[in-house]
């Protein structure tokens, strides 16, 4: 018999969550993460006095007062607001588009200037279907902001052209018709004071709690089935079942982040580089996260590239178009009929682009099935 009720696999923020909510219920968990550090994605580290979002910037934002409340147990956020700009060889602009975006892009000056802008260039698809996602862009914003400030962006995220995209990927592109950079539209919104991995080291700092890193759940994995007698597994569904309905597809990242001997890159935590000629999607300036945290005359910096995702590679984004979220129907079938004793979590368990507050939801669903109220 095992010591633990249950195994969670992976110390990201779903399995985080997961264990903390089992502990403060009496039950014993055993945690273990194939990296070697908690807090997955999320986690942060101090380089330079500076708190470094180690896979990409994360900003927490929501519109769920319970869930910003849970979170804020764990950590006191600043009132950082994601304001990121655009740069298009050179040229700099706002975003979400707004009107600080169409005052740059055309020269307009007022809402009803911008207004008539938009709908005459939106006129080039009159009529028509949109076919893919360009088409689907130019309905929504028209030709320009299209070509400057989402196709390049959108082809080097996903890997593919913009006509070979299917148009529901954008079902909408958020429009502002005000002087407004606030990316987004959520009632609360910031980042913990000190990084995010503190939150991760708290939920997990239960003395019902034992995690190991450098654990690798797939070289034991029959093992793990036999000692546990339940499960939470927060990777890939297609991997725990060996891939045995086909793969699923990803997109994974690649970083490069250095130090700097200056005190300010780029005057901007996030800036996108939205031509096709760029290779990064964007570079990441962390010291602004924290409002001018870090030694002086230093900063760190991180371009971000988009990469197909191949085996042993890390799975940052699942790729849910129709073929995919149809076979991971199929999986979730077949963990339902045959691992009843297995709960499948998280961006990877789940098949879901999930934001943070997000994946702290589905926690909490989660803890709320197995233990009730």
């Amino acid at each position: 018999m095992s010591k633990y009720d249950y195994l969670v696999v992976g110390a990201g923020l779903f399995g985080a969550t997961f264990a903390y909510e089992a502990a403060k219920r009496g039950k014993r968990v055993k945690v273990i993460e194939k990296r070697d550090h908690i807090a997955g994605n999320i986690y942060t580290k101090e380089i330079a006095g500076i708190q470094v979002h180690q896979y990409g910037a994360h900003i927490f934002h929501t519109s769920n007062k319970e869930i910003w409340d849970y979170v804020n147990q764990f950590a006191e956020f600043n009132r950082y607001t994601n304001s990121p700009i655009a740069n298009f060889h050179g040229e700099i602009y706002n975003l979400p588009f707004n009107m600080n975006t169409f005052s740059k892009m055309w020269g307009v000056k007022t809402p009803a200037e911008a207004q008539a802008k938009i709908d005459e260039q939106r006129q080039e698809m009159a009529g028509k279907q949109p076919a893919n996602l360009e088409e689907q862009a130019i309905s929504l914003i028209g030709r320009d902001i299209y070509e400057k400030l989402v196709k390049g962006y959108t082809e080097k995220q996903w890997g593919q052209k913009a006509t070979d995209l299917p148009a529901f990927i954008i079902r909408r592109l958020p429009v502002r018709l005000t002087y407004d950079n606030n990316y987004f539209n959520d009632a609360y919104q910031g980042i913990p004071i000190g990084g995010y991995t503190q939150i991760v080291e708290k939920m997990l700092a239960s003395d019902l709690i034992d995690v190991e890193t450098g654990v690798d759940f797939f070289a034991k994995q029959a093992e793990y089935e036999a000692e546990f007698p339940k499960i939470v597994f927060t990777g890939m569904i297609d991997q725990y079942f060996g891939y045995q309905l086909g793969e699923l597809q990803y997109r994974s990242l690649r970083f490069e982040t250095e130090e700097l001997d200056v005190d300010n890159y780029q005057g901007n935590a996030v800036v996108n580089y939205t031509d096709a000629e760029t290779p990064y999607t964007r570079v990441i300036e962390h010291k602004h996260f924290e409002f001018g945290k870090g030694d002086a005359n230093k900063t760190i910096v991180t371009k971000e590239y988009p990469a197909d995702w191949h085996h042993g590679d890390e799975p940052y984004y699942p790729v849910n178009n129709q073929a995919n979220n149809s076979l991971y129907k199929q999986y979730a079938k077949l963990a339902a009929d045959t691992k009843p004793n297995v709960i499948f979590g998280g961006r990877l368990g789940q098949y879901r682009y999930y934001d943070m507050d997000q994946v702290l939801h589905a926690a909490l669903v989660t803890v709320t099935k197995e233990f009730g109220k």
